[in-house]
């Protein structure tokens, strides 16, 4: 029987993912994925590009800057047998801000090819005004089965070609508030909550938490867009693709607790969906939100 990786082992695989190498002149490289931390397909999972473009614009800048935001467009999907090269360009560094740009590419045959086009701005830390949105009331993560777990005791209705995908072990761990919207498509209000960390313990460093939640919030996303039509990508009745991402943090957390994940589609239209996320920790923080454009066709029989 296939050895099943433990909690710490997934958690230690998606730490040495997002550590990118330094090659000089501000040039880095990206490992592939474990097969726990890819999308489960040949094509690099989105998130997995965005939080190690991450990691390399924040590792030109101070520790003492945090990124406070970073916006990122697809280009290109990605080869998940191959190593990605990240460019980072020094925009600015002024009194309070600096801002990096970011291509990350892989060459094929001999030719580079960009692959996602990543902008982030960092900021010194200071004090002002303070507000935050209040946390929606929902049952705490102890309530509810982990994801896969219900994907697995409802493995008769989800198409046997997607098993091996579906079951893989992940490095985020996923508790669903809502209904699961595989399980009966049925027009609904697009809107969804999960609690979501790595399950084991990560190393106290700010910027791996930021990268790995940057890594996860590509995780909830596009499904919330097709909510409202009662339609599945898991059954095959669309195609989706992530165009474009951003990430605002807000304050600090740490992703090996629990954060909520609230993800809300406003418009879908002209074979595109737009989403937004708020993710809050368990004592009420809003720590980060997320916006994402994605691609949406449906399929025909």
């Amino acid at each position: 029987m296939e050895h099943e990786p433990t909690a710490a082992e997934l958690a230690a695989q998606l730490t040495a993912l997002l550590r990118v190498t330094p090659l000089g002149e501000d040039r880095f490289e990206g490992a592939c994925a474990p097969a726990a931390a890819s999308s489960g397909r040949d094509r690099v999972f989105g998130g997995q590009v965005i939080g190690q473009a991450l990691a390399a614009a924040e590792a030109t800048v101070a520790e003492d800057r945090p990124v406070h935001s970073l916006h990122a467009y697809f280009l290109r999907m990605g080869d998940n047998a191959l190593p990605i090269a990240f460019d980072v360009e020094r925009d600015l560094d002024g009194g309070s801000f600096s801002n990096r740009r970011v291509t990350a590419s892989q060459t094929v045959d001999g030719a580079r090819r960009p692959i996602l086009t990543l902008a982030a701005s960092c900021q010194k830390v200071e004090e002002g005004l303070a507000y935050r949105e209040a946390m929606p009331q929902v049952p705490g993560p102890d309530e509810f089965e982990p994801d896969h777990l219900v994907r697995r005791r409802h493995a008769d209705r989800l198409p046997k070609a997607l098993h091996e995908i579906l079951f893989m072990p992940r490095p985020i761990e996923m508790r669903s508030i809502d209904k699961p919207w595989w399980l009966d498509p049925v027009p609904s209000e697009p809107v969804s909550h999960c609690w979501i960390r790595v399950p084991a313990p990560v190393a106290d460093d700010p910027r791996l938490h930021r990268a790995m939640l940057a890594y996860a919030t590509d995780l909830a996303l596009m499904p919330t867009a097709t909510l409202p039509h009662g339609v599945s990508g898991f059954r095959g009745d669309v195609m989706e693709a992530s165009l474009d991402h951003a990430v605002w943090f807000h304050d600090d957390f740490r992703i090996d607790d629990w954060l909520l994940y609230q993800t809300q589609c406003g418009w879908t239209g002209r074979g595109r969906g737009f989403i937004t996320g708020k993710l809050w920790t368990r004592d009420g923080r809003l720590v980060a939100s997320v916006s994402q454009e994605g691609m949406i066709r449906l399929m025909r029989r």
